[in-house]
């Protein structure tokens, strides 16, 4: 049975958390989970990029110099892409229906294998949901100093439904490398990307359901 460590918000281990070895059994391969990630950020992009082609410039039809005479090589048009504010030849153009499907099961299969290394590393821990009456960025900057993850890509997962939610944060706005998602909309990309990860003990009833896949 894997044993998360409890801590309160001045950085104090005050207990632990069982989890059961069944939620950490996954027989998904760093193949599965690679293609999973790579989804997720070609989802992401908006395939806006886009530039003119010689046909779309606004410039004047007339010839840059004559056509013979001059010893230069013919030109025809001012909007040829070898002329200033020409056109882009095999520019960046909008592209449409680049979405990649995730199915439910590989994504579920995924996070569970992602949130499992976390968990086996020692890397994911239980935070006693701190209630702040206002935004204190001190306070969260001296929890991090006191676990020694100051500058380390952190996160943070709550529950929805938890109020006062807001001011913790808005204390982490100014603090660099750290970040905070709700359990329901935290994805694969989220867990890789942050070394450690604090769970809010009000929302772990809801991450052991996200580990069972429900």
């Amino acid at each position: 049975m894997a044993v998360l460590k409890k801590y309160d918000f001045k950085g104090n281990e005050v207990g632990e958390v069982s989890i059961e070895d069944e939620l950490l059994k996954s027989d998904v391969n760093s193949q599965m989970v690679k293609d999973y990630l790579i989804a997720l950020r070609t989802n992401a992009r908006q395939w806006s990029a886009n530039t003119k082609s010689r046909a779309e410039v606004n410039h004047s039809g007339k010839k840059p110099h004559p056509q013979k005479g001059t010893g230069r090589a013919r030109q025809g048009y001012l909007g040829a892409p070898q002329y200033k504010g020409g056109g882009r030849v095999f520019g960046p153009r909008p592209k449409f229906d680049q979405h990649i499907r995730i199915n439910k099961k590989e994504r579920r299969s995924a996070i569970n294998t992602l949130f499992t290394n976390r968990i086996q590393s020692g890397r994911l821990s239980v935070l006693q949901f701190p209630h702040l009456d206002e935004p204190k960025t001190k306070l969260v900057a001296q929890f991090l100093k006191n676990r020694s993850l100051t500058g380390k890509k952190t996160l943070f997962l709550a529950e929805m439904s938890e109020k006062d939610v807001s001011s913790f944060v808005r204390s982490l706005k100014n603090i660099p490398y750290v970040d905070f998602r709700f359990m329901q909309q935290v994805n694969g990309y989220d867990v890789a990307l942050n070394t450690d990860i604090f769970v809010f003990d009000s929302a772990l009833t809801q991450f052991i359901d996200l580990m069972r896949g429900v």
